[in-house]
């Protein structure tokens, strides 16, 4: 905490444990989607390759619907100000988490609309089918895939943006700006 900045109450300045943990699995699933979508990207057809493909989509579509849930969640609950910090990082700081959001939707939808396209139904955990959101349609799948790893590649650059300014917060600025993913409030 800097030497001028006055510590906001624990309600007023850290995140809902519902926040907390929503924070935290659905950035656990990201990175492991992520990380699976990269083996699978490197690997030749095989029914191993089909197996990991599925599980990349159950993982996609449970983004989708827990960032759906975590959004209700937002609109219920105010998320708590931001620590005392220059303008451009807070104008940063809120950039950076509405590219988030924007792409925590955009990945997943993209890669449904992908499969679609490419004549492959969604079946979630191999139990729900999910409707193909599009024909089947070559070109349009080549051009579905290659947005969904633009996209994907996106949020891992700016996943690293979003990890080193919270620890530069943390570590330089000694803020509470990672701390308030930390600890929760109990409402």
């Amino acid at each position: 905490m800097s030497p001028t900045s006055k510590p906001l109450p624990l309600a007023a300045s850290h995140y809902t444990r519902t926040a907390v943990a929503l924070h935290w699995v659905v950035a656990g699933i990201i990175i492991c989607t992520f990380s699976l979508g990269l083996v699978v990207s490197d690997m030749h057809f095989s029914p191993q390759k089909l197996k990991l493909v599925a599980y990349h989509k159950w993982l996609g579509i449970t983004v989708l619907a827990l960032v759906a849930l975590r959004g209700i969640w937002r609109l219920t609950h105010q998320a708590p100000a931001l620590p005392p910090m220059p303008a451009w990082q807070q104008i940063g700081a809120k950039f950076t988490h509405a590219l988030m959001y924007t792409l925590m939707f955009a990945i997943p939808f993209s890669g449904w609309l992908f499969s679609s396209a490419t004549g492959y139904q969604v079946v979630y955990l191999g139990i729900l089918p999910l409707p193909n959101l599009l024909a089947k349609n070559k070109l349009l799948a080549d051009a579905l895939g290659d947005i969904h790893a633009t996209f994907a590649w996106l949020m891992f650059y700016v996943l690293l943006l979003h990890v080193a300014a919270a620890l530069k917060h943390h570590f330089l600025d000694r803020d509470e700006t990672l701390r308030r993913m930390l600890r929760w409030r109990t409402h």
